[in-house]
């Protein structure tokens, strides 16, 4: 069975990951979800009235909230829904722990941009779980929806394919959803004709996607952002996929106002993979 780690802190946002989260595994079928919460400890309840900080009465406090979590989301479809709940001063470090030693598959957690504070009080902690290629990580913007994933765009700057593209974890992706995969790059520098260096890169990575019968884009634009937004709009995608790494195109994904406005912006969940 496949193990999605969903984060809540009952937030609505991490409430909507939740939501979309078990929605996903009833749609794949031999899917489950851990519900993990994470604090250092607890001060007082929502109105403000002081509590104890046993352990027993944390125990007691986050069991009822995840557990009224949990009627909340529970789809029509029956999908195992548990609860986790650590100790740890870093959301980040603990999430990590937590996935090595239990074998997760994947880590789905929301964000929020509407506010440059939301930015970076709930943003940072998506994009820092991302860095640390523990594995697979869908970021699920605010107001996603989650519909059956069918066409998915994979993002590469086609540069040393081969040494680049994770093509294990890619393939445990599209294995889990089966989707149609378009892969896309846009340059600014894209002509009619294609370079000769990246029509042999196409050519590997069309021999290392055998099987999944990639589509191939090559999108003559300055602004990644737009292009990718509008690409995913005229082909009804619904998975973003994305492979961070240091000293490349794709690095800005995370780091460049560009990128930083499509994962906060973005109406299509986005899920980066690393090797």
């Amino acid at each position: 069975m496949k193990k999605f780690l969903v984060p809540t802190d009952f937030s609505d946002t991490s409430k909507n990951a939740a939501r979309f989260a078990v929605q996903m595994a009833a749609s794949v079928g031999n899917a489950g979800i851990i519900l993990i919460h994470v604090s250092d400890k607890i001060t007082a309840s929502d109105d403000g009235s002081p509590l104890t900080e046993t352990d027993n009465d944390r125990k007691t406090i986050l069991t009822q909230a995840l557990t009224n979590l949990k009627a909340e989301i529970t789809p029509t479809t029956p999908v195992q829904i548990d609860f986790a709940m650590e100790r740890g001063s870093s959301l980040v470090d603990t999430l990590e722990r937590y996935v090595r030693h239990h074998g997760i598959d994947m880590i789905i957690m929301g964000i929020t941009g509407a506010t440059r504070l939301e930015q970076i009080f709930m943003g940072s902690n998506a994009l820092d779980m991302v860095k640390e290629a523990v594995c697979p990580v869908i970021i699920v913007p605010p107001d996603a929806q989650f519909r059956h994933i069918k066409n998915v765009v994979l993002a590469t700057d086609f540069k040393n394919v081969t040494a680049t593209i994770p093509i294990a974890p890619l393939k445990t992706v599209l294995d889990i959803f089966k989707p149609a995969l378009h892969v896309v790059n846009v340059d600014s520098e894209h002509y009619v004709e294609l370079t000769d260096e990246y029509k042999s890169e196409r050519n590997k990575l069309e021999s290392m996607l055998q099987g999944y019968n990639p589509e191939f884009y090559f999108i003559r634009q300055y602004d990644f952002t737009d292009a990718i937004s509008q690409f995913a709009s005229d082909k009804n995608i619904d998975l973003i996929i994305t492979i961070p790494r240091e000293n490349s195109f794709l690095t800005g994904l995370f780091k460049t106002s560009h990128t930083k406005k499509l994962a906060y912006h973005s109406h299509v969940p986005i899920v980066a993979i690393h090797e």
